[in-house]
């Protein structure tokens, strides 16, 4: 779920450019590999937009403990909605 919220939010940041607000998107696609065991403590996840263009953006993410150990990876698809 983390890494379709941090590539979903990429996407939804990206197809609104400059402004304040966020564009509403829908997950079509997301494929997931999980590399590591998680233990306890912070995770962070980051995503980023990879190409598209209008109405269908394609992002990454990638989920990091603390240590920066790398424990899992996703690429999606995400298609702009109306509000």
């Amino acid at each position: 779920m983390m890494l379709d919220a941090a590539a979903g939010f990429s996407a939804s940041r990206h197809l609104a450019g400059q402004a304040v607000d966020i564009v509403p998107v829908v997950t079509l696609s997301l494929t997931t590999h999980f590399l590591a065991a998680g233990g306890q403590g912070q995770v962070i996840a980051m995503g980023q937009v990879t190409g598209g263009g209008y109405k269908i953006i394609y992002a990454e993410a990638e989920i990091r403990d603390a240590d920066g150990t790398l424990l899992s990876k996703g690429s999606g698809v995400f298609k702009r909605t109306s509000a």
